[in-house]
C-alpha cells in the first residue's frame, strides 16, 4: 500500500477519476472539491501537501459521492460534467461543467440535477449504470451526525433507504456491455466504448484474468487499431493501462503514448511511469522529457512523480521542470516537491554533478528567494494594487494564515468559512476591513459571544466555537503579516471607498495594541469590544 494524498481533508467521501485518469476529491465536511494531482506529491511523514486546487465555484456542505457524466444516454453538451451530492445545506446533486484551465481545471455551475424538499433526503453515492443511466443512493435518515446524537438514538432510521434512477427523456438507454465472463477479446473491444464506466469495469475484469491470456491478445488488439481513428491515442492509452494492471507495463506502448499529440494522453502516461518506473530502464530521461513538455499539466505530472523517486534522479527531473514556465496550479505543488527533494538537490550541487548556470529558478531556490506562484501574486497585485515592497509581507502572512490550527482551519483557505454557518467568512465585513485596532485585539485575545457578520449571527455562546486568541502563539511581526494578508486578500471584497487598505499593518502598531490590551484577560466579549470600537458601515 502507498499513500496517494497526504493533506488535511476532513472526510474525503467522494473520490473519482475522469476518463484521462485525473483524480478529483470531494471533502465532505467543508464541501470542498479538489483536483488531486497537485495534492499528490510525496510528503515527509507528519507533513502535508498544500491544498491548492479547488475547482468548483459553488460549494455546499457536506458532500458524499461524486461522478463524471460519460454516457451516450445523456446529451453531448453534458459529457464530462462533474456531479456531486450534498446532504445538509443543499439536498440533492449539483452539476458542474469542467473546463481545462492551463495545467488544471475550473468548474462552472451548470444546474441542480436533483433537488429534494424532503428534509431526510441524504444522497450518499452516485454512479453511471451499465445502461447509461445514473443511479443515486439516498440513505434517507433524520440523524446523520456522530457528535450531536448518540449512535443508539432511537430517531436513527436503520430500516429505510431509497435508490433513484435518473434518465433523460426522449433518449434511448444504451445496451449494457458484456463484462462478467466475457472473452478477453470482447473485453478489449469494450475499451472502444464511449462510456467510461463500461471501460473501467472491463479493465477491472481484465485485471483478474491471467497475464498469459491478456498480454498476447492485447498486443494483437493494439496492432489492429487504426491510426486514422480520432480515438486512437486514447485507445493506445487504454492498452497501456491494461498492461500496467497486469504488472507488466508495455514499454513500447508507454513510449508511444508519451509522445501522443493529445496532452491528456501524455499526462496520463506520466502517471503510469510514476508507478512503474522500476520496470522502465530509461525512466529518468522519459520523466525529464515530460518535465519539459510544452503543456503544463504534463510537466506537473512529471514533477509530482519526481518526488516519489525521492533521490538524485528525482531531483534532476524536478530541476528540469524548473527550467520551464511555472503557471497557475503548479507553483505550490512544485514547492512541496522541492521540500522533499531538498537534500538531493543540495547534494548534487555540493558534488558538482549538475550545472545550475542554465537554471535561474533552481539557483534562486538554493538562495532561498524563489517564489513559484508569482502568477497568482501578479493577479492579486493587479486586483488590489499590491506594491512590490509589500509582496514579501503578503507572502509571509499567507504562510501563517495557512498553518495548521491557525486561520484557515476555521475560516477556510478561501476565507469563506471552513464550515458554513459555523465559522464566519472574512470578506464583505467591517470586522476585517475596518478598525485595525479592533482587529488586532480580536486576534490577540480571541472573542466570545454573538457576532453579526453580514446577515448572519455567529454565536459562540450557543455551540459555535469561540475564536481563540493568538497572543502567546504569534509575535508582533507575525500578527502584522497575517493581518496584512487577510485585509488585502479578503477585506477588499465588497468594500468600496470607506476604508483605505493600501498600507500594511505594521509590527509597531501590533506592539502598541498588545501593550494597551495587556490588562484584558481571556476572550473579549463581542458587546464589550464593540463598545470600545463600534462597527463601521460598509
Amino acid at each position: 500500500l502507498e499513500r496517494f494524498i497526504q493533506t488535511s481533508f476532513s472526510n474525503p467521501w467522494g473520490f473519482v477519476f475522469d476518463e484521462w485518469d485525473q483524480p478529483f476529491v470531494s471533502d465532505a465536511s467543508p464541501g470542498d472539491n479538489w483536483w488531486g494531482l497537485p495534492l499528490s506529491a510525496k510528503t515527509p511523514h507528519g507533513g502535508q501537501t498544500t491544498k491548492y486546487a479547488q475547482f468548483t465555484t459553488q460549494r455546499v456542505r457536506p458532500t458524499a459521492g461524486s461522478e463524471f457524466i460519460s454516457s451516450r444516454h445523456f446529451p453531448d453538451r453534458f459529457q464530462g460534467d462533474f456531479l456531486v451530492n450534498n446532504t445538509i445545506g443543499f439536498l440533492g446533486t449539483k452539476q458542474h461543467a469542467v473546463v481545462d484551465d492551463g495545467a488544471g481545471y475550473t468548474g462552472e455551475p451548470r444546474q441542480d440535477l436533483v433537488l429534494s424538499s424532503d428534509s431526510n433526503f441524504r444522497p450518499v453515492a452516485i454512479e453511471t449504470a451499465p445502461d447509461g443511466s445514473l443511479y443515486l443512493i439516498d440513505w434517507h435518515n433524520p440523524l446523520i451526525g456522530h457528535m450531536q446524537h448518540s449512535a443508539r438514538d432511537p430517531n436513527r432510521d436503520h430500516d429505510h433507504g431509497r435508490i433513484y434512477r435518473v434518465t433523460y427523456p426522449g433518449r434511448d438507454l444504451i445496451s449494457p456491455a458484456t463484462i462478467a465472463g466475457a472473452p478477453v477479446g470482447e473485453l478489449l473491444d469494450n475499451l472502444t466504448l464511449p462510456e467510461y464506466r463500461s471501460r473501467y469495469r472491463s479493465r477491472r475484469e481484465l485485471r483478474g484474468r491471467p497475464a498469459e491470456q491478456v498480454l498476447p491478445a492485447l498486443r494483437e488488439w493494439v496492432a489492429a487499431l487504426s491510426t486514422d481513428d480520432p480515438e486512437y491515442e486514447r485507445l493506445v492509452l487504454e492498452g497501456l493501462w491494461v498492461s500496467w494492471a497486469q504488472g507488466r507495463v508495455d514499454i513500447e506502448l508507454l513510449e508511444r503514448s508519451l509522445n501522443a499529440r493529445d496532452f491528456r494522453a501524455r499526462a496520463a502516461t506520466v502517471r503510469v511511469l510514476r508507478y512503474t518506473w522500476r520496470q522502465v530502464p530509461d525512466h529518468v530521461e522519459l520523466m525529464r522529457q515530460a518535465a519539459r513538455d510544452p503543456h503544463p499539466r504534463v510537466r506537473l505530472e512529471a514533477v509530482v512523480a519526481s518526488s516519489w523517486l525521492d533521490n538524485a534522479d528525482g531531483a534532476r527531473v524536478a530541476l528540469e521542470g524548473l527550467k520551464q514556465p511555472v503557471t497557475r496550479w503548479m507553483g505550490r505543488a512544485y514547492e512541496d516537491v522541492l521540500r522533499v527533494l531538498d537534500d538531493d538537490i543540495r547534494a548534487l550541487r555540493a558534488a558538482n554533478r549538475i550545472d545550475f548556470a542554465d537554471n535561474p529558478a533552481a539557483a534562486s531556490y538554493l538562495a532561498g528567494d524563489l517564489v513559484l506562484y508569482e502568477d497568482e501574486i501578479s493577479r492579486i497585485s493587479d486586483a488590489i494594487n499590491l506594491r512590490a515592497e509589500d509582496q514579501p509581507v503578503y507572502l509571509r502572512g499567507e504562510t501563517i494564515y495557512r498553518r495548521e490550527g491557525h486561520c484557515a482551519s476555521c475560516h477556510g483557505e478561501d476565507g469563506a468559512g471552513a464550515i458554513q454557518d459555523i465559522y464566519p467568512p472574512l470578506g464583505r465585513t467591517a470586522w476585517v476591513a475596518g478598525d485595525v485596532e479592533r482587529l488586532i485585539k480580536l486576534v490577540l485575545k480571541g472573542v466570545y459571544g454573538p457576532m453579526q457578520v453580514g446577515d448572519r449571527t455567529y454565536d459562540s455562546s450557543s455551540g459555535v466555537p469561540p475564536m481563540n486568541g493568538f497572543e502567546g502563539l504569534l509575535s508582533d511581526e507575525e500578527i502584522a503579516d497575517v493581518l496584512t494578508y487577510v485585509r488585502m486578500r479578503f477585506g477588499r471584497v465588497g468594500v468600496e471607498s470607506n476604508f483605505d487598505l493600501d498600507g500594511v499593518v505594521s509590527a509597531e502598531t501590533v506592539r502598541q495594541v498588545r501593550e494597551s490590551a495587556r490588562s484584558q484577560t481571556g476572550y473579549y466579549d463581542v458587546e464589550a469590544l464593540l463598545e470600545e470600537h463600534p462597527l463601521e458601515e460598509l
